[in-house]
């Protein structure tokens, strides 16, 4: 089933909506949110949240980009859930790991001013991730919005881990680089 016609279900309220979704796009949300959990019961308690997420959000907006649109909702629940756990038990996987190798690129978010930085911040990303080649843009993606390992990247995409690792060291250098430029401090 196409996109619009999922959409279009959730629109009328059909309950079929889910299930079309749960097909389509439930492998995808899954493996988001086992890169951020680690945990195949926390990933399916995520994936059936984005559903009930979905399905709440879908009367006030229309998303453009439905498979987008849902992995947004399975990352943010994710790192909603890994944040939890975290509190309770400081501990492994990737998100410790991606933050740490962003840290030097991103600036804090520690007053109040930053948050009008960060609507600036967000254009400045996308503007970035316009200018990089398609392998190094995939790359980055991968690594620093999915959360995906470097080795499942460098399987993924057939290439050694070397070359992920550094793709996403100059992609970092790059992007401070970028931002230094724009003003951006950190």
């Amino acid at each position: 089933m196409e996109d619009d016609q999922i959409v279009d279900l959730y629109w009328s309220r059909s309950e079929k909506a889910i299930s079309e979704t749960a097909n389509k796009y439930g492998r995808y949300c899954y493996a988001i949110a086992q890169n951020i959990l680690h945990s195949h019961e926390d990933s399916e308690e995520c994936v059936n949240d984005t559903y009930l997420h979905a399905w709440n959000a879908m009367p006030d907006q229309r998303p453009g980009k439905l498979p987008a649109f849902l992995g947004r909702i399975t990352r943010n629940l994710s790192l909603k859930k890994w944040e939890k756990y975290a509190a309770e038990k400081r501990g492994g996987g990737q998100v410790p790991l991606v933050l740490d190798e962003l840290q030097e690129c991103i600036p804090a978010a520690d007053s109040t001013d930053q948050m009008v930085d960060d609507l600036m911040l967000t254009d400045l990303l996308n503007r970035f991730l316009a200018s990089m080649t398609e392998e190094k843009r995939r790359i980055f993606m991968r690594r620093y919005w999915y959360l995906s390992p470097v080795a499942e990247i460098a399987a993924d995409l057939a290439i050694s881990e070397s070359k992920v690792k550094m793709s996403l060291l100059r992609s970092r250098n790059e992007l401070r680089r970028w931002l230094e430029k724009e003003g951006i401090g950190l």
